[in-house]
């Protein structure tokens, strides 16, 4: 496939804004075309466009058409360069533009910094004649009185790396904050979820003439059996709770180990509530977990109309960007119709 071409005031658009940067593209090192003291970058094509750039001076014993500085011939008080450029899309003569500056040069010895600069840069020649027939480049340590130290150019590669390895490990560290807080908050939604159907079995066991213990075991043990695919971890707590009485635990302490591992208020409840009523007799522990399964039902559905409630709070974005769409599928026909 051919280049594409472009229309005559595309071309002078292009023109109009590459000579408008022109100044910023050439200076170099420089900071300014009032004092250059450094080879210019004296372009010769537009980045990221077609268009050629030749180079016109008026003093090449000053500066070549590359930019490079002739030394030997700048002087303290500064030369004046007249710079033009021809830009030519595709070696067009009739689609042209041009572009002129005038650069002020000075000899980059000017002041005790350049001084000291070329003195260094001279005595590094000079050692480098010195030791060309051997394997390695003997860096001066001292030019005159001033002691010389030479430093290897830092990388700002490594830094960035350094930064973005950082700022990754922190972005990590909170990513795992925040997934083990939404697995802990995953977790009480579910104990909550579970807690009215495990005071029911528990009410309807006790009820059967079965102790707590038993009870308590009967229920976990048919979790056990059933092979669930999700983790129910209310009844990982209650199998846990079985092995700490399997092992020598008392069976009242390790119904309060149970309340304090699950750490929510209703199983803390049903916890203190066995332990009591085992210290004092099961008398009367049946009506109790009766009112506690009612009690447990009513907060069930509580907790399911808020959660109606919030899901219909968060479908209201959607239905307003619906209710967006559905407005300008209906306006931008009827404007159009009245332009027309």
């Amino acid at each position: 496939m051919s280049e594409r071409a472009y229309t005559s005031s595309e071309i002078q658009k292009i023109f109009t804004k590459a000579v408008r940067k022109m100044d910023s593209w050439i200076l170099g090192e420089n900071e300014s075309l009032d004092r250059i003291e450094y080879d210019l970058n004296l372009i010769t094509e537009i980045p990221g466009e077609p268009i050629d750039v030749s180079w016109e001076l008026d003093r090449y014993d000053v500066m070549n058409v590359y930019g490079d500085l002739n030394e030997d011939k700048l002087s303290d008080e500064g030369t004046l360069v007249m710079l033009k450029a021809v830009l030519t899309y595709r070696e067009r003569e009739s689609e042209q533009a041009l572009y002129e500056c005038a650069a002020m040069v000075y000899s980059c010895k000017t002041g005790e910094a350049g001084a000291v600069s070329m003195q260094v840069q001279d005595k590094i020649k000079e050692y480098d004649k010195k030791t060309q027939t051997k394997a390695l480049l003997t860096l001066p340590d001292s030019v005159g009185e001033k002691q010389v130290r030479f430093y290897r150019t830092m990388d700002r590669k490594g830094i960035v790396l350094m930064l973005m390895s950082v700022l990754i490990l922190i972005l990590l560290y909170a990513l795992d904050k925040q997934n083990q807080q939404k697995e802990l908050e995953n977790r009480r939604q579910q104990m909550r979820l579970d807690y009215p159907e495990i005071v029911n079995k528990l009410t309807l066991l006790l009820g059967a003439g079965m102790t707590a213990k038993r009870a308590w075991k009967k229920i976990a043990e048919d979790y056990a059996g059933k092979n669930q695919k999700e983790k129910r971890y209310a009844y990982e707590e209650m199998r846990y709770t079985c092995h700490e009485m399997d092992s020598g635990v008392m069976e009242s302490e390790s119904y309060e180990r149970f309340g304090r591992r699950c750490n929510l208020q209703e199983y803390l409840r049903l916890g203190a509530l066995l332990s009591q009523n085992l210290r004092k007799g099961t008398k009367g522990l049946g009506d109790l977990l009766r009112l506690e399964t009612v009690q447990a039902f009513e907060e069930r559905k509580a907790r399911a109309r808020r959660l109606g409630e919030e899901a219909g709070t968060k479908l209201l974005i959607p239905m307003f960007l619906m209710l967006a769409v559905v407005l300008v599928i209906v306006i931008v026909p009827a404007f159009l119709s009245i332009q027309l």
